[in-house]
């Protein structure tokens, strides 16, 4: 019996707030007459815009109301309503999740009312099911109805307000849009950088160099010491250039990647980082090799995260998880220091946002104040 008045009463908490919903959506109503009535009239086509984004709000409350009792959440796919009027509205009015809202805006108006069918059933049910737990020891009978009036009410919200194909496209084409963008934008922050490396270094020692043949080409005859002196500086000089090129390459794509793959990079990363790094691989050496785009950017997630690390986080240690997984690449690092985080203040985390982003990879930071900061990355690849 306790176990059914558990279920019963969470049933008829979520009931209770699935009503105040549903009246508070026979009040919208209200506005939402007057919105298609300005828009008809032309005289308020500014409040549209706002009235379908109210609607947005109002449909996710509800989608995170039957996700917390179904255990499933609800995806949404709206698109970006920003810019002048005439693009909100050519957005709000073309978008296909405001019409899967308005849908489902309308059904709840007809369906909203059954949730008031708990209040007789909570009478009835500790008067039924207690004589029949109670004295004849029997499964309650009325009580559960509160749970099946849950998942019904649950369901068929579910049902309205999964987004539809179209809809489901239409973000994702939105969000291809916004990764390319940030994929030619960190291509062309790349070029900047590489012609940067290129200008101020090796090409200013390249020349410095022949600068310097040239000069002990001209003093050989007349001055031979100077002339070997000249050549010596040369010398120098040339080796680094080499190791400016050599910085430059290991910036387009480090050869140890080539040479000893993700987790043997990644352990030379770390054991040059200064910090106390353990690394950990999970069923890396008996696998195939992700494909070089993503080896890459997982390498430059952990070498920007150590970096951080190192300069800010105040700690002497960190730890770098790599694991494979069915579908694709995780990346994991962590450091006990001081948290606190803030992307906006050139952390490094937006051109690592950009990079892993543009091969369809998630990131998710954890970085309260006072420690610790996580920074867990998922790459999606065929193995």
């Amino acid at each position: 019996m306790r176990a059914t008045l558990r279920q019963a009463a969470r049933a008829t908490v979520h009931l209770f707030l699935a009503a105040a919903m549903a009246f508070g959506s026979y009040l919208f109503i209200t506005v939402l007459l007057i919105a298609a009535t300005g828009a008809v009239t032309g005289v308020g086509l500014w409040m549209l815009p706002e009235t379908v984004l109210l609607i947005r709000r109002i449909a996710g409350a509800k989608r995170r109301l039957t996700a917390s009792w179904t255990g499933r959440e609800i995806p949404e796919a709206y698109r970006t309503v920003t810019g002048p009027l005439r693009e909100r509205l050519r957005t709000a009015v073309g978008d296909p999740g405001t019409l899967t809202d308005l849908r489902w805006t309308g059904a709840y108006y007809a369906y909203g009312w059954l949730t008031v069918l708990m209040l007789p059933l909570w009478p009835a049910g500790l008067l039924v099911d207690g004589v029949r737990c109670g004295l004849l020891r029997r499964e309650a009978l009325v009580l559960p109805l509160l749970v099946r009036l849950a998942d019904l009410e649950a369901g068929w919200s579910a049902a309205l307000l999964s987004p539809s194909p179209k809809a489901l496209l239409a973000r994702r084409v939105e969000q291809l849009t916004a990764t390319r963008a940030d994929a030619v934008s960190a291509h062309g922050a790349e070029l900047r950088r590489i012609e940067r490396d290129l200008h101020d270094g090796a090409q200013a020692r390249l020349v410095a160099l022949s600068m310097r043949i040239g000069l002990a080409q001209r003093a050989y005859r007349a001055d031979p010491d100077t002339a070997r002196k000249l050549l010596s500086d040369a010398q120098d000089q040339a080796e680094e250039a080499l190791t400016e090129l050599r910085h430059v390459v290991r910036g387009i794509h480090p050869p140890i990647l080539t040479d000893r793959g993700l987790e043997g990079a990644v352990r030379a990363l770390a054991g040059g980082s200064g910090l106390g790094v353990s690394v950990r691989a999970d069923r890396f050496p008996d696998g195939p090799r992700a494909p070089a785009a993503v080896e890459a950017a997982a390498y430059f997630v952990i070498a920007e995260a150590l970096t951080n690390a190192a300069k800010h986080s105040g700690s002497d240690r960190a730890e770098v998880l790599l694991a494979r997984s069915r579908t694709g690449l995780s990346v994991r690092v962590r450091d006990e220091g001081c948290g606190g985080v803030d992307e906006s203040a050139g952390s490094g985390l937006l051109g690592m946002r950009r990079r892993v982003a543009a091969l369809d990879g998630t990131v998710r930071v954890s970085s309260p104040v006072g420690g610790p900061t996580v920074i867990e990355v998922e790459l999606p690849c065929v193995w």
